[in-house]
Parts: C-alpha cells; structure tokens; sequence
C-alpha cells in the first residue's frame, strides 16, 4: 500500500491506476463498518484509494476535534490488510492552505436531522468530500448507511454539481448486541456501553410495529421513545421518521422511509436509523 500525503502526490498516483476507482473517505479510527466499505470498493472496482482525515471543518467549537481516536498506525495495518491500493493522508494544512474561504453549502438538506443538531456540520463534510471527488477522481465512492443524513446531503451535492462518480451506500455493520459501529463507541464506559443499546433498542421496538401493520408516525415514535425514556443516561437529540432523500419529516410511514436517533450517552453522541 503506497502512502500520500499531497494533493500533488495523490493526483500523480492517481493517474497511474488503470481501471475503476473506489474512493472510501474516512477519519481513521477505523472498526469493521470502515472494512465493509473497503471490500464493497475492492469488488466493485479494479483499485481502492482509502482517506484519512479529521476534517477540522465539520467539527463545532465545543465538539471533540481535538480528543477524536487518531490510530493511524493501526489503521495502516488493517487497510493493507484488506488490499488497498493507496491511502489519502493529508494533514490540516494541506486541505486547507492559508487564505482559502471556499465553501460548499447544500442547501435546505443539510439544515435537517444532524444538520440542525450540528449547525455547519454538512457544510464542513461536503466541503471535504468535493475536494476528494476533485482530487482523487473516483468512479464510484462507498460511504455507509448509519450515517444516513449525511448519505442524503452527499447525493444532493452530487446532482447539483454534476459530479461523475456513484456514491455507493452499505449497510449499517452492528455489534452482535446490536449496537452500530461507531469510531466514538471507544468513549463509552463499560455501563455507558450498555445504555447505548437503547438506541438500537428503540428502533426495533418502531420496526417491530410498522411490521406489524402501523402506520402512523406518532405512535411508531412513541413506541421508539418510550425504549429511550426507560434508559438511564441517554439523552435524546432528535427521533424522526423522514423521508430518507429529504429528510422531511413524514406523517405516514411507507417503505423506504429512514427512522432515525441520536443521543448523548453520557458525553458522546451517537447516532443509528433504519430503512423501514
């Protein structure tokens, strides 16, 4: 696996790979949902590039920029490990030279779910995304299912933008408890762990519902908060039934529609959903 560090770098490599390329964006700290992205990228495409990079821009002042996991070592081990053919590891500075100010702003989209929770969030993710479509210039780029607010931004900025490349979306990978992978789970105490699952918790007690017949979004959502309100220290951010390109809230659930929460569990916010 070759490493790059410039942009410079990058784009020479870049063009020495004939065939298809699969672009999987991350932020290191990689788990097994980051490596369902990578072998969904290797069997679909001739080369995988992989990124990391803690984009600064998609961070709050009083959010965990500076304490997010960083286990580049270890994340090296496990993409060669799975083939990758080049890694994307730029620093700060690099993305974001001195004087730059551009900013890609979705629109509407990017202002619902985590977006309104997380005012500029989605400015900062499509920002770092576009720069990696222009960059690494991928024909396909995997991106994963939990985080599906962001999945729904990315798909509008890339009609919007005429971008050339298919974004790929791969289920969500769970714990065997249930619980979705997440780089920030390593935050959560032992009894913190536990009271996680009150996210998954509460989304199947909704699915179990809609399976058996309801329809309506007020009593799927009620089924769903009264798993969470039963749960010690868990507190919810938002719980919606939405449309999942959207993220309108609907009135009717119907197949397709994105269910989905976040909540702090002690200090670290985390998110789940599903597709009904």
């Amino acid at each position: 696996m070759q490493i790059e560090a410039t942009i410079a770098g990058l784009k020479a490599k870049r063009r020495e790979l004939n065939g298809s390329v699969g672009l999987v964006p991350t932020m290191g700290a990689l788990h097994e949902g980051h490596l369902s992205l990578i072998r969904a990228a290797k069997n679909a495409c001739d080369w995988v590039i992989a990124t990391i990079f803690v984009n600064p821009t998609q961070f709050g002042p009083t959010e965990d920029l500076g304490k997010y996991p960083r286990t580049f070592e270890a994340d090296c081990t496990l993409l060669e490990r799975e083939g990758v053919a080049l890694l994307f590891a730029p620093d700060a500075t690099e993305m974001y030279p001195e004087g730059e100010t551009t900013r890609v702003v979705v629109g509407p989209v990017a202002e619902r779910l985590d977006g309104a929770s997380r005012p500029g969030h989605f400015t900062g993710v499509a920002t770092i995304v576009a720069k990696l479509f222009h960059i690494a210039g991928p024909d396909k780029a995997f991106f994963g299912q939990k985080d599906a607010a962001q999945v729904a931004v990315l798909r509008q900025m890339v009609r919007d933008l005429n971008f050339n490349v298919e974004l790929v979306v791969e289920p969500i990978v769970r714990e065997p408890d249930g619980l979705a992978m997440s780089s920030r789970n390593r935050y959560l105490s032992s009894v913190e762990r536990k009271q996680s699952l009150a996210l998954s918790g509460a989304l199947a007690a909704a699915v179990t519902a809609y399976s058996g017949g309801e329809r309506h979004a007020s009593s799927l959502l009620s089924r769903a908060q009264k798993v969470l309100d039963a749960a010690e220290g868990v507190r919810v951010d938002y719980l919606a039934l939405v449309d999942a390109q959207t993220l309108l809230p609907l009135d009717e659930a119907e197949p397709g529609a994105l269910l989905a929460v976040a909540a702090y569990v002690g200090l670290t916010r985390l998110i789940d959903n599903r597709l009904l």
